[in-house]
């Protein structure tokens, strides 16, 4: 099969397409022939070496993909091939990938494969930020950094659909309109004004009660500042670099909290749950509440460009390959 691999650390230019063997089935997991893969900054970090998960040179980018079960391992038999589904896994730069059988979502049939392929990540993500690591409601605020992003622009219609006021922050005015049509209350441009500056205006110094932080360490100190007292912020990404050492003593003073979240915590420890809270973001989506934004697609031969435009900043949405 053909799949993107690199065989040495480095920038977008260590990835090419190669053949390889196409995953050998295993007892518990399910084969999926790719019809969609979804990129992710994660990506990014993973073919440089400083992702959570170090890479096994040569490897394989990718986390999550959508298509057709081609065959299922002794064992599975919640799920048989032809089905279509999302998965969760790992190299899915490729056009198979084998998914551990509880990391598979099946897909309703009004959800295409390139909206399968965005959904497992950002939508999951967004969601338990917001109701499993965090809470949020009526009468609450939150504050979403990257809200121009995949992760982001789900993140801003989830918490609008359960009632929060929503600040969203973007390094352009150009992304401002569609965060804004994705229901955020007021936009602010990070790179013109200072965010924690006008968050405390619009909330009449109060602060917002939730924040989550992809970027880390340029944001991380402004955001505890503009946090309200008993505020969460939660730090799910370093997209900016991590932040500097926390004294957390200082967080006493408004009695304020700060912790970190990884999607994987759910999906692997609690799968009942992952499923759960598929089925009501699929519900949302059915009525139409909540929109997956896909800012564009790529052959899977071009990962290269792919990797180029998600590090240029200049890409919304979701980005995602075609086997």
């Amino acid at each position: 099969m053909r799949a993107i691999v690199f065989a040495e650390l480095g920038g977008p230019e260590v990835l090419s397409v190669a053949e390889v063997p196409k995953p050998e089935l295993r007892p518990g997991m399910v084969l999926v022939k790719n019809h969609a893969v979804g990129v992710n900054f994660a990506d990014t970090r993973f073919r440089q070496g400083t992702y959570a998960v170090k890479p096994r040179l040569p490897d394989t980018p990718g986390l999550e993909a959508a298509g057709t079960i081609e065959a299922v391992g002794e064992g599975v038999t919640n799920l048989r091939p032809g089905v279509r589904v999302a998965a969760f896994a790992s190299k899915t730069y490729a056009e198979y990938c084998l998914a551990q059988a509880f990391m598979i979502i099946p897909l309703p049939d009004d959800v295409s494969f390139v909206d399968g392929a965005a959904f497992p990540i950002q939508v999951l993500t967004a969601y338990h930020l917001l109701h499993t690591a965090g809470s949020t409601g009526p009468g609450k605020s939150v504050l979403v950094h990257s809200a121009a992003g995949g992760v982001g622009l789900a993140a801003v219609q989830l918490a609008k659909i359960a009632g929060a006021r929503v600040f969203g922050t973007v390094s352009s005015n150009a992304k401002a309109g569609l965060v804004k049509e994705c229901g955020a209350d007021a936009i602010i441009n990070y790179t013109t004004d200072k965010f924690a500056d006008e968050v405390l205006r619009l909330t009449d110094g109060r602060g917002v009660d939730l924040i989550l932080d992809a970027v880390g360490k340029p944001t991380f100190e402004e955001g505890l500042r503009c946090l309200a007292p008993f505020g969460h912020l939660i730090l799910y990404g370093r997209a900016g670099g991590s932040p500097d050492p926390l004294n957390v003593s200082t967080l006493s003073a408004k009695s304020q909290r700060v912790s970190g979240f990884m999607l994987p915590t759910v999906t692997r420890g609690l799968p009942d749950q992952t499923r759960e809270s598929a089925e009501r973001c699929f519900a949302l989506m059915r009525d139409g509440r909540l929109r997956l934004h896909i800012g564009r697609t790529f052959p899977l031969a071009e990962a290269i460009e792919a990797h180029r435009y998600l590090e240029s900043r200049q890409s919304t949405g979701k980005l995602v390959l075609l086997p």
